[in-house]
């Protein structure tokens, strides 16, 4: 696999995929370089919007694609913003507004324990019956106030106590060991590797 489709045109996400990709000779390409739209995103859960994206530009690319549905769940909201982490303030999308609405939501209480979750699926083509899955989660706080330049997203507000840094102030090659993204790759690497192009046990739907 020489090359696949990132069903996503965030180009934070294609920035941090393609650094994580690169060593294995991976090409990734941006759905909107091929002229596909960005898929509904009605589902619950991460997986099943990961799963519906894949499977999206997998039809209209007719390539192996990687879809990635994240975002940062904190536990006093009961998960939220969740899977409308890149909506939280309503359309259109806005970085600046999502982290106002989110230090505003939590101006009150000192509870900010939160945690961003990434999920991975890869798909060989639209119809896989045997897509590979994979998540990572990274721990954190939100901050009273942002702090640092770097990332997207949340990433200015989101304190990892790991490195005392906010996740906006780690290089891009901490970013890739510590975050939520470069967990999941790793995850799914492995999964590939071993898969060798079978179907896992362990992946395949109905099993």
């Amino acid at each position: 696999m020489k090359e696949l489709v990132l069903a996503s045109g965030n180009p934070g996400k294609l920035r941090e995929l393609t650094a994580l990709l690169a060593p294995l000779g991976i090409r990734v390409i941006a759905q909107d370089a091929l002229g596909v739209p960005e898929a509904e995103e009605p589902h619950a859960t991460f997986l099943e919007n990961a799963l519906a994206k894949a499977r999206h530009a997998a039809r209209q690319t007719g390539l192996p694609t990687l879809a990635d549905d994240s975002g940062l769940c904190v536990d006093i909201l009961q998960g939220a913003p969740g899977v409308h982490s890149a909506r939280y303030a309503g359309e259109p999308k806005s970085d600046a507004r999502n982290n106002a609405k989110l230090l505003a939501d939590l101006a009150d209480t000192p509870h900010r324990r939160a945690r961003f979750i990434c999920v991975l699926v890869l798909t060989r083509h639209a119809e896989d019956p045997c897509p590979l899955f994979a998540e990572g989660q990274w721990q954190g706080e939100i901050l009273l106030a942002p702090k640092g330049t770097g990332g997207f997203g949340y990433d200015p507000l989101f304190w990892d106590a790991h490195c005392q840094k906010s996740a906006a102030e780690l290089d891009p090659a901490t970013k890739n060991t510590r975050s939520h993204r470069g967990q999941a790759i790793q995850h799914l690497l492995k999964k590939l590797v071993l898969a060798d192009g079978n179907c896992p046990s362990d992946n395949c739907q109905g099993k």
